[in-house]
């Protein structure tokens, strides 16, 4: 068993208004189960929109907060134009622009917003020119978060620990994880870089709104990872237990205090 990124929860002001931008945002695929509160990412991960003082009150947590959440959200799209795309898209729904769509150092062709429930979202192609006509809808080759920590290597050991493996590890530079298909890929840069990169200050505090899910396949997968997690340099928040909704969950914080919960589905 190793620990994977299956679902983004998002604390959010409104969960209704959150669904319309970003429904309006990403054009996901609508199921006949799709939850109201579920976003599909068209195959690359998903979103779960929660009030965010719900969302708090379930990891143990405050809801205030301020400034820089310490962490960013990220879409890759296979050519600029797409990234052109999806930044319309965000900003006619009421996105603030942080960085422009352009051609960045290293050829890299990156925009970033804040969504109105203020998470900070990069939006980068893979490849540096358009190689052909747009989709429609626009659909990511990948999503990802990418977690402000102390030491990017200190991190890594943690996440080793639970089973993942570095894809591209640059030291205390920057460091991501594999990922396979259906699921976020997660990546680690020192926090004030990672601040630089979307182009916002440092500085911020408090609940980040943001609470990283794995599907475990059993209890007892549950207990392990919360058990090695704690036992790695994390810290148990909320002990392992049966949800109103007749799920097992639990929850712990990585060295950095960024936010986990593990659950198995009934």
């Amino acid at each position: 068993m190793a620990l994977s990124l299956d679902t983004i929860a998002l604390g959010v002001p409104q969960v209704e208004a959150a669904h319309a931008f970003y429904t309006a945002a990403f054009s996901p695929p609508i199921t006949g189960d799709e939850q109201s509160a579920g976003i599909d990412l068209h195959g690359t991960g998903r979103l779960l929109l929660r009030r965010i003082d719900a969302l708090a009150a379930e990891t143990g947590t405050d809801p205030a907060a301020s400034g820089f959440r310490g962490c960013v959200l990220s879409c890759v799209v296979n050519q600029p134009g797409e990234v052109e795309a999806l930044l319309d898209a965000a900003t006619a729904n009421g996105a603030t622009v942080v960085r422009p769509a352009r051609k960045r150092l290293f050829g890299e062709f990156t925009a970033v917003y804040r969504a109105p429930d203020g998470a900070v979202w990069k939006l980068a192609a893979a490849g540096g020119k358009d190689t052909g006509p747009l989709r429609t809808p626009v659909k990511p080759v990948e999503s990802a978060i990418y977690l402000g920590v102390a030491r990017p290597k200190a991190s890594k050991v943690f996440y080793e620990a639970l089973g993942m493996s570095a894809d591209h590890d640059y030291g205390d530079k920057f460091v991501d994880f594999t990922v396979a298909g259906g699921v976020h890929r997660l990546g680690l840069l020192p926090r004030k870089a990672l601040a630089k990169d979307a182009g916002v200050e440092e500085d911020g505090h408090g609940f980040p709104a943001v609470v990283l899910t794995h599907i475990a396949a059993s209890r007892d997968d549950v207990d392990t990872l919360l058990k090695t997690a704690d036992s790695a340099g994390g810290r148990v928040t909320v002990a392992a237990a049966r949800t109103d909704q007749g799920d097992y969950t639990g929850h712990f914080t990585d060295p950095d205090g960024h936010r986990w919960a593990i659950t198995a589905r009934t």
